[in-house]
Parts: structure tokens; C-alpha cells; sequence
């Protein structure tokens, strides 16, 4: 059986939580488990449209977005265009 090694396509820079997502005193491991996903490019429950922003952004050097829809709440992650930082919020505090 073979592995594959997943290499993240852009870097996440410095991680920031937003004041709601921290209020919600989530498991480090909810957390850990979105930025992970985020970082290997799925989108999670981003549209179709979004997804292929992303893709284009991705290329052409602009912000990458990811929603993610779990039972604490819907959250987004996004990474600056400059790939410098990654926050992870509340999709009301989009």
C-alpha cells in the first residue's frame, strides 16, 4: 500500500482566531482540524462559485476562502492575499 503525501498549496502565515470564534472556547483540535482542511484547498461547504475563485485567487495571488458548517456554528477561514495570515470566524463576522 502506498502513501501519498498531501503538500498544502499555499502557506497559512500567522493564525488568528476572530473575538466571536474565540468566545465559543472551542477544542484546539476543532480548530486544528479546520485550518488543516482549509490548507489542503477543499473549500469545505464553500459554493460552486467560491470554489472556483479560490482556484483562480490560488494562481493569481488573492485571498483563499473556506466555510466550514459544523455543530458549534459555520465558520469561515480565510488567508490573506499575501498569504501573511489566516483567520478563523464566524461566518457573522464575515
Amino acid at each position: 500500500m502506498g502513501f501519498r503525501i498531501l503538500r498544502p498549496p499555499f502557506p497559512l502565515g500567522d493564525v488568528f482566531l476572530s473575538a466571536g470564534a474565540d468566545a465559543l472556547e472551542l477544542d484546539p483540535a476543532v480548530i486544528d482540524r479546520l485550518l488543516n482542511q482549509h490548507h489542503c484547498g477543499g473549500g469545505g461547504d464553500l459554493g460552486d462559485d467560491d470554489k472556483r475563485a479560490n482556484d483562480r485567487d490560488l494562481k493569481d495571488g488573492g485571498r483563499i476562502l473556506s466555510r466550514y458548517d459544523i455543530e458549534s456554528g459555520s465558520f469561515y477561514v480565510i488567508t490573506a492575499w499575501d498569504r501573511s495570515m489566516s483567520t478563523v470566524m464566524l461566518r457573522e463576522e464575515y
